[in-house]
């Protein structure tokens, strides 16, 4: 634990000269306690950020790099959802049932020369407890890191009491002032009306990720983010799943060409179907291995019944909504959309989402806002709160942040889709361009025996600058990454053309489509 706190504090010290106009942003653990008394005492803390999930965490880090005296009100949650009930627990979840579908793949295993004999086995408690043991590694990371660099941790929940610059500690009472609040409260799993959950056989994510059995057919209630994860841990593990979509196509919220990818790659060639248009009006729990959990289906449009199915267990994964309720907002004069709190460009809090006037001091970061539902994002905008609170003005570039699914294979973008792109350039009057790589012609993706998937770069032909990344492939969620730092830093086509990529690695396949756009070819 100590050598982890001298980690965190070595790396804070490295960063702190490129956001700190001063020295000061250098610390030991001693230093760092004793800068504590920086705030001039007319309040507590300089900063006080409600909610310690990512976005939180990353605006108290960036906060005592700034030598401000900085409060976290965790509310027994360190590490919010990302770390306790989503990205972390899921993507052991994903790794452990990914290593299953992978040992049990016999025409797969022998293409590479590799023979498996007898029955491919797991133990569904040790995988559950591999999601659990990780999450609670995680937390217990970013809670030193938080006393490494002396945050004051208050352990209960942060709410407003209506007067400016004061947070009360709902456990204790006991009210806090500080010169700017951030509010970090993310949010929860979002459960439709006529859907009755019991986290046993019909759960959200909260409850999927415990693993409690493995059923043999899971209805999934919603094709997103969630939703395909899941149906990748599940057909792995052997369920059968049908996915229950509202819309009329199937990943509705992804780029269509993606989509059809997806379709054929995660969904075709599974144990997989789907309804599509149609709303789970009505899902009633059972018992496990007694009882199944009815699902009642309406016509998305006429509301007319279509189907009744049952099923071993239903999870409903139908996005998220913020975590705002009761937390003081009304008394501060906030009206929320939908509990989505409105911000300014600077993440400074709106009394309202149209034509809404700043509230000095006081800001929105995260899922809460609603600009963006991602955890990395949260960061990004706690760091830029932090920047505009100590007067260097910053704003968070939404459309350079790339998101991923990590199913196998994985799924990752940046920027618009292909569909957003066209409207886009034809509004705006520019050209939009289109290049592709393929994994079936890149070495690696073929020493792997994973050469399915593309890379899809769309540019603005008039600028040469990237607009959007879409990739479905094998490590798609690492290869974004560069494409979503070209986006952020205007980079063209013509540029990233020239730069070279190691070979022969799966980054090749991205260099592909960056000299198909200027009539390159790759070798």
């Amino acid at each position: 634990m100590v050598s982890l706190r001298i980690a965190v504090i070595a790396l804070l010290a490295a960063t702190g000269d490129a956001f700190s106009p001063s020295p000061r942003g250098i610390y030991s653990t001693t230093a760092a306690r004793s800068s504590l008394s920086m705030s001039s005492g007319e309040y507590d803390f300089d900063v006080a950020i409600i909610g310690c999930g990512v976005g939180g965490h990353g605006a108290a880090l960036h906060s005592r790099a700034q030598n401000l005296k900085t409060a976290v009100f965790a509310g027994g949650d360190v590490g919010g959802t990302c770390v306790n009930r989503g990205c972390v627990p899921s993507k052991a979840l994903l790794a452990a049932s990914g290593r299953v579908r992978e040992m049990k793949d016999a025409a797969h295993l022998e293409s590479l020369g590799i023979q498996v004999d007898g029955e491919v086995k797991y133990d569904r408690q040790g995988i559950a407890d591999h999601a659990k043991n990780l999450a609670n590694r995680v937390k217990g990371n970013l809670e030193a890191s938080l006393v490494g660099l002396g945050v004051d941790v208050v352990e209960g929940r942060g709410v407003l009491t209506g007067n400016p610059h004061e947070i009360k500690d709902e456990v204790t009472g006991k009210v806090y002032t500080a010169k700017d609040i951030i509010l970090a409260p993310g949010s929860i799993p979002f459960v439709p009306p006529g859907i009755e959950v019991d986290e046993k056989t019909v759960y959200t994510s909260d409850g999927a990720l415990e693993l409690q059995f493995v059923p043999e057919w899971v209805a999934i209630v919603g094709s997103g983010y969630i939703g395909l994860e899941f149906s990748d841990v599940y057909t792995a593990l052997g369920s059968e799943v049908t996915f229950i979509e509202a819309m009329d196509t199937i990943m509705p919220t992804f780029d269509k060409e993606i989509a059809k990818q997806a379709e054929r790659l995660l969904i075709r060639d599974r144990p997989i179907d789907y309804r599509t248009g149609v709303f789970a009006a009505e899902v009633t729990p059972g018992i496990p291995g007694e009882k199944p959990v009815t699902i009642k289906m309406i016509d998305a449009k006429t509301k007319e019944h279509v189907e009744t199915i049952e099923v071993d267990a239903a999870m409903i994964a139908t996005g998220r909504v913020p975590n705002t309720k009761d937390m003081g907002l009304e008394e501060m004069g906030v009206e929320t959309s939908r509990g989505f709190v409105a911000v300014n460009e600077k993440m400074e809090v709106l009394t309202k989402h149209e034509d809404g006037e700043v509230v000095p001091n006081l800001y929105c970061i995260g899922d809460a806002n609603g600009k963006m539902m991602l955890a990395h994002a949260a960061s990004a905008q706690g760091i830029s709160a932090i920047e505009n609170i100590v007067g260097r003005e910053h704003k968070v570039d939404h459309e350079a942040i790339p998101a991923a699914c990590f199913t196998h294979p994985e799924i990752a973008m940046v920027g618009p889709t292909e569909e957003q792109c066209i409207e886009r350039a034809e509004k705006e009057g520019w050209a939009l361009g289109k290049s592709q790589g393929n994994f079936r012609a890149n070495s690696k993706a073929l020493a792997e025996g994973e050469g399915v998937g593309i890379a899809k770069v769309l540019f603005n032909k008039d600028t040469g600058k990237v607009v959007a990344v879409h990739i479905i492939g094998i490590h798609a969620a690492d290869l974004i990454q560069e494409c979503a730092n070209a986006v952020a830093a205007g980079t063209t086509v013509q540029e990233l053309s020239m730069m070279v990529h190691t070979h022969p690695t799966l980054s090749e396949v991205i260099d592909e489509a960056f000299k198909g756009a200027v009539g390159m070819s790759s070798h």
